[in-house]
């Protein structure tokens, strides 16, 4: 089934993951690549503070562009070594 539409509960299914994401990359950060980290977190955090401003404003197409450039970040951080992650639900991992 094609999906044309953005709803509230895919959203927050998505804020979920991206949320859920980021904390646990927050917690494995591979040693001598803090600052890299310190970066891609950053970014995360401020596209999931866009999606939640979008989301306030019923904008749920511009959030859920927010959320997937969120993950995006967090995804990038996993494949260039600045994570230790392993879960391949939550991470692109290698």
């Amino acid at each position: 089934m094609k999906q044309d539409k953005v709803t509230e509960e895919k959203l927050k299914r998505y804020f979920k993951v991206s949320e859920t994401a980021l904390n646990i990359a927050k917690e494995k950060i591979i040693e001598g690549r803090e600052k890299d980290a310190k970066e891609v977190i950053e970014m995360a955090k401020n596209y999931i503070s866009d999606a939640h401003h979008f989301y306030g404003k019923k904008d749920f197409v511009n959030a859920f562009a927010a959320l997937n450039y969120a993950h995006g970040w967090i995804d990038s951080g996993v494949r260039l070594g600045i994570f230790d992650v392993d879960d391949d639900k939550l991470f692109t991992v290698k």
